[in-house]
């Protein structure tokens, strides 16, 4: 599916700025070192809750959340394996407590793949639905599904026109809510070499996410390196646009860049601080303003790297280069590196419920999906 946008002349010259200088030398390595505290909750066992457990022969991998505007209804998505089959979901009615059993959703899922996402989006008139996308489905492409009911049913997955190796990590409304900015991770077009190569890549929509612009406008391109996964943040001013993203070469950092235009332009992308380099950032402002931000630690001298972890800073940490204030050890991967793929929410009550897939245990069964609740002022009493 594909929309056509009408375009003023500056956006058009703005757009052909950004489409043209997408790829940039790397530079150094960044600094590896983490000098804030980290503090460890991840045996605090009356945190968790196991909305999908594992067993010898079921992998629960990679969910998504979604918290309703009621405050308290959420939905989990997730596929059974590493990056398999789609499906699975499950709805609490108390913010995270307790879960249902599995809904209903058209079969049809399960002939889609790769780490599901789910959004609740407006289109310009207000009118919202809540969409999940999968990485792959038939013919390769990223596919779609929506609900115009809170959720109660589902359409069939659907072929969005788009290929790609994720699903939208990100969606962000721009423009006060004409449209949606989606973003992730592409194969590099045209390459023949580097088989598993990611450059990041954005498309629009203009109609709540039904539809979205196609080809791919690539945005940044890191030859050496391997962007991928981005998170966007919008600053608490509103004004500006903060791009996270994962780094598949571990020689480098994760990386950052900003967009003072809704995304029509980005900065040159620079190294994150050791402190908050990770795979698959998820993040949500507390009601003091600070940000809390989950994801998978791969900073190289980091004793949590491999588990899934919190920070805790300001926005004007991250765009500043500062390590921020502290880390959190929010769970111990008992399978190495393969957890973390992160889904943040906050509650009414400034409780924050971090989702992730996690061997939540040692022994044969496989993977869980867990959620991790928290307060930052239990936090910051700990340090």
């Amino acid at each position: 599916m594909r929309t056509t946008f009408a375009f003023s002349p500056l956006m058009i010259a703005l757009t052909a700025v950004a489409a043209a200088s997408p790829v940039q030398e790397p530079g150094p390595p960044g600094k590896r070192e983490i000098t804030i505290p980290t503090i460890d909750i991840s045996q605090e066992t009356d945190r968790h809750v196991i909305i999908a457990a594992g067993t010898k022969d079921t992998y629960q991998g990679h969910a998504t959340t979604l918290l309703m505007p009621d405050g308290k209804t959420m939905f989990c998505v997730w596929c059974l394996g590493h990056g398999g089959a789609c499906g699975p979901m499950k709805r609490s009615d108390d913010g995270g407590l307790t879960w249902s059993d599995l809904l209903t959703v058209p079969d049809n899922w399960r002939q889609t793949r790769n780490c599901p996402a789910i959004y609740r989006l407006a289109d310009p008139e207000g009118t919202a639905r809540l969409l999940v996308f999968a990485g792959q489905g038939p013919g390769g492409t990223m596919h779609q599904s929506h609900s115009d009911d809170d959720g109660r049913t589902w359409t069939p997955m659907a072929c969005t026109g788009l290929t790609t190796v994720m699903p939208f990590c990100t969606i962000e409304p721009v423009d006060g809510g004409k449209r949606l900015l989606g973003m992730t991770n592409i194969r590099r077009p045209g390459e023949t070499v580097e088989k598993r190569s990611n450059v990041v890549a954005q498309s629009f929509s203009t109609d709540g996410g039904l539809t979205w612009s196609s080809p791919w406008e690539v945005v940044l391109d890191i030859p050496g390196g391997v962007p991928c996964e981005p998170w966007l943040i919008r600053s608490p001013d509103g004004g500006q646009l903060l791009c996270i993203m994962r780094e598949n070469n571990r020689s480098f950092n994760s990386w950052m860049m900003t967009s003072d235009d809704e995304g029509r332009t980005w900065s040159k992308a620079r190294q994150l601080p050791a402190a908050l380099s990770g795979d698959r950032h998820a993040s949500r402002y507390t009601a003091d303003g600070r940000l809390f931000i989950a994801f998978r630690d791969t900073a190289q001298q980091s004793p949590t790297r491999n588990h899934f972890v919190g920070w805790v800073g300001t926005y004007d940490d991250i765009v500043s280069g500062r390590e921020g204030q502290y880390r959190v050890k929010l769970l111990h991967s008992h399978a190495g590196s393969d957890c973390g793929y992160a889904a943040v929410e906050r509650l009414p009550d400034d409780t924050i419920i971090a989702t992730t897939y996690v061997k939540y245990r040692p022994g044969p069964e496989r993977h869980s999906v867990v959620s991790v609740r928290l307060k930052l002022e239990e936090l910051d009493a700990k340090q």
